[in-house]
């Protein structure tokens, strides 16, 4: 399986501070935004990723992450003009994939709960074996803001709908999703929607029309932040810095992950910490390559 993250998009819902640089690179506490989802990325074990991005940030995604070489990865990028529509990230991620199944994430959603690997794992294995589609449902109070689905006690999607006016759920579709090869074709016929863009939720009804399309939920202990707003962000900020000060452990910390999975040793653990050494991010990835 391989990884695409969406991070293109214009971030108008940030403006003024994003009139000039990338939401995706602005700080969620203690570490870029983009961190968050790139360390799904890694804790499920793919190393292929690929980034969806706009022409005048790929230099600045290119810095920050290079070929991903340092990490024990294989990074890549693509330019997408345009917003045109989550759809249209697997289209232009098509000669990336080739035949391997896909993790798409988006850039500005950050997750954080003691299971949310495992439930992931099992979304992928299962795509991986049986193929079709997983979409993850979480609570909230306000569905007619999002992607809605509705399921039955199995699990199944019985309907799928973006921002309804009368919402058949409170789960709202998260910005996590799992696919078959199959996803990229799909994505290729999709039809712009009235707002002009290609959506992601016009793929997910055709895996529905298909009886492969399947739900986990999100339930209570999982957190869940659309980073995209002014609030979100705030909050989603908060949490991190709560649960790091309390527990002493980072979240989305990239290269404690690749140390862990085994991609990098403990020398390369340290160069990567030198030059933040006079950070507490930096400090904790000294303390962390001296402690073992």
């Amino acid at each position: 399986m391989k990884a695409i993250i969406l991070a293109g998009g214009s971030g108008t819902r940030l403006y003024p501070v994003t009139m000039t640089v990338n939401k995706h690179f602005l700080p969620i506490y203690n570490k870029p935004m983009i961190y968050y989802p790139l360390s799904l990325v890694m804790l499920l074990g793919i190393k292929n990723v690929l980034f969806i991005v706009n022409p005048t940030d790929l230099e600045t995604f290119k810095r920050l992450f290079r070929d991903g070489s340092h990490l024990g990865m294989n990074i890549k990028y693509r330019i997408q003009e345009k917003p045109n529509g989550l759809a249209e990230g697997l289209i232009l991620a098509e000669d990336f994939i080739g035949n391997d199944n896909i993790c798409y994430l988006l850039g500005d959603n950050i997750f954080y709960g003691h299971d949310l690997v495992k439930i992931m794992a099992e979304a992928k294995k299962e795509i991986e074996e049986k193929g079709g589609a997983y979409v993850f449902g979480y609570y909230v109070k306000d569905p007619e803001r999002f992607g809605v689905v509705e399921f039955d006690e199995k699990g199944n999607v019985k309907s799928i709908e973006e921002k309804p006016k009368k919402p058949k759920s409170n789960y709202a579709v998260v910005g996590m999703y799992f696919y078959d090869n199959e996803a990229i074709e799909i994505a290729k016929r999709v039809k712009p929607s009235d707002r002009g863009e290609l959506e992601i939720t016009s793929v997910n009804e055709e895996y529905l029309r298909r009886g492969k399309l399947k739900v986990k939920l999100l339930g209570r202990g999982f957190a869940w932040f659309d980073a995209g707003t002014h609030d979100s962000f705030l909050e989603a900020g908060e949490f991190v810095a709560t649960i790091e000060k309390k527990t002493g452990l980072m979240i989305g910390c990239i290269e404690e992950i690749a140390y862990r999975n085994g991609w990098i040793d403990r020398e390369q653990l340290l160069e990567l910490a030198k030059p933040l050494a006079k950070t507490d991010y930096g400090k904790y990835l000294l303390e962390l390559a001296n402690s073992e």
